[in-house]
């Protein structure tokens, strides 16, 4: 727990860094392939409009024992004209059902209304939209939405700069694409709730990411006066600085979403809190995504192109490659300090009667004296075996025992004779 407590602190301080920057072309690959398969399900599928942007009449009761097909068949032979479209709403005991048609006159509405009414002996409650009212609202929506984008621009461009503003309208339209995709793929209805929550998960995700890029602001403060990282580096540090503070916000903020989703709608059969939770929890999750993953990327891949960044990021690669040059240098002088140590001590001892030859046969001899000063001096002899304490405490016990040295006059002495 300890270890997972101090993640964060690691991230701030860069003794753990997860590249982001430099995966971006694995990211945009991703954010390509959902983008592509987003495009594709609203061009193919379309989007399941309410009754709130199409215009119709919508007719509700409360029935039990029933099913779709038996709703749909007393609707038309009611006459509702086409197909209409039967929905089961689920929670408050008895089983509601909801039964959508086109835009009906008055007196055709109260026909359907009067067969659904005896058919299921309950009342019906019936709510018809016009389709010009339906239009005004899309229209009003996508005026809201616009709006929305340019303010984001000109507080971006004045507050940062607009390659910042730049990144972050691309990474909204990345987030709107998905968003809108997931709802064709799915079949969600999108009403006037599903609009709201559009705006409301546009501006959380903006949020995340002015926060972002107030680090990245702060990490390239004077950057360009000296050659320890480039603009991508900086901007890398401050996604990793940021990002438990990203996480922890999209769950907590997804927490009561998918309270009022999983529960509220789920379990209470609250409709237009489902409209409203469907887009929050979806545009939550991409937006959390997008900025890690994609406005910072963006923005590192724009100011790269920058000459006096790209200059910077020479300086950065002759510095790193400068500081490896040195590293290998500094390697090869040790080594070389290693041997000549090695050589000078076997020139002041070459060898005694206790010498002892290790390793092949064309090594030279190595004195114990000179083993000895190669020892505290920190190197090893050449030919030597490494010295462990464990193995020469065994060695001493069962090896075999050096026979001691006889002087001159015991050699000349014949074998078996004693000194008188």
């Amino acid at each position: 727990m300890s270890r997972l407590g101090d993640i964060g602190g690691r991230l701030y301080r860069g003794e753990v860094s997860f590249d982001f920057i430099g995966k971006k072309r694995a990211f945009y690959l991703i954010s390509a392939a959902v983008l592509l398969i987003s495009v594709a399900a609203v061009l193919v599928r379309g989007l399941n409009y309410s009754v709130e942007f199409k215009g119709g009449s919508v007719f509700q009761f409360r029935a039990a024992a029933t099913t779709v097909s038996e709703v749909a068949a007393t609707a038309k032979a009611g006459g509702a004209p086409g197909d209409p479209i039967v929905q089961q709403l689920t929670g408050g005991g008895v089983p509601g059902w909801q039964v959508q048609t086109e835009p009906l006159p008055n007196q055709q509405v109260t026909t359907v209304e009067n067969a659904l009414s005896s058919r299921f002996h309950t009342q019906v409650s019936v709510n018809s939209v016009g389709p010009s009212w339906g239009k005004d609202i899309s229209q009003k929506a996508l005026e809201g939405l616009i709006f929305f984008l340019v303010a984001i621009v000109l507080y971006l461009t004045i507050t940062f700069e607009w390659k910042m503003a730049m990144s972050a309208i691309i990474k909204l339209l990345h987030d709107i694409v998905i968003v809108v995709g997931v709802y064709a793929l799915v079949g969600f209805e999108v009403s006037p709730a599903s609009v709201i929550g559009l705006l409301t998960i546009l501006g959380y995700s903006l949020y995340d990411t002015v926060v972002v890029f107030d680090k990245v602001r702060e990490n390239t403060a004077g950057l360009l006066g000296g050659a320890r990282m480039t603009y991508s580096q900086s901007a890398n540090l401050a996604v990793n600085q940021t990002l438990v503070r990203s996480i922890n916000t999209a769950i907590v903020g997804l927490l009561p979403v998918a309270a009022i989703l999983f529960v509220g709608a789920g379990l209470l059969g609250a409709g237009t809190l489902k409209d409203l939770a469907l887009v929050l929890f979806v545009g939550m999750l991409v937006g959390t995504y997008s900025s890690i993953c994609i406005a910072t990327p963006i923005l590192a891949t724009l100011k790269e192109r920058e000459p006096q960044y790209q200059a910077l990021a020479r300086r950065v690669a002759a510095r790193e490659s400068g500081a490896r040059a040195e590293r290998r240098q500094a390697k090869k002088a040790k080594a070389g300090v290693a041997a000549t140590t090695v050589a000078a001590i076997v020139a002041e001892d070459p060898g005694d009667s206790d010498t002892v030859r290790q390793g092949d046969d064309n090594d030279p001899p190595i004195g114990s004296a000179a083993a000895a000063k190669a020892a505290a001096a920190g190197v090893s002899a050449p030919g030597a075996a490494p010295r462990n304490p464990q193995q020469g405490e065994g060695q001493r016990r069962g090896g075999q025992r050096q026979q001691p040295r006889r002087s001159s006059a015991a050699k000349r002495r014949p074998s078996g004779k004693k000194k008188r």
